[in-house]
């Protein structure tokens, strides 16, 4: 079970951390991952990081502005999200998968419930 937080509304410019906390004792063997829904849009990939932490990628549209980290030892992975823009806004989920690093949706098992992020300019 992923279980996210750290939504809210935020301006223009400000920060966010959202967390995702995972159940089990497996979270270590799993590839997480970020993506997000704006309203009337697809699901969209926003960034994976792989099982020891030690590589990630990013949508271009983040890079530079966000960062993914785990935290093994807690069962969590996090989002940092910095200069946040109004295209932000979209309501966020972390989903986890053990294959590869990927940014795509259709990969990953387990998705969470997901956690608002709005953006007001």
């Amino acid at each position: 079970q992923l279980v996210e937080s750290g939504g809210g509304l935020v301006q223009a410019g400000g920060s966010l951390r959202l967390s995702c906390a995972a159940s089990g004792r497996t979270f270590s063997s799993y590839v997480m991952g970020w993506f997000r829904q704006a309203p009337g849009k697809e699901r969209e990939f926003v960034a994976t990081i792989s099982r020891n932490g030690g590589s990630v990628d990013y949508a271009d549209s983040v890079k530079g502005r966000f960062t993914i980290s785990r935290d093994n030892t807690k069962n969590t992975v996090y989002l940092q999200m910095n200069s946040l823009k109004p295209e932000d806004t979209a309501v966020y989920y972390c989903a986890a998968n053990n294959y590869r690093l990927t940014s795509t949706a259709r990969i990953y098992d387990y998705w969470g419930q997901g956690t608002q992020v709005t953006v007001s300019s």
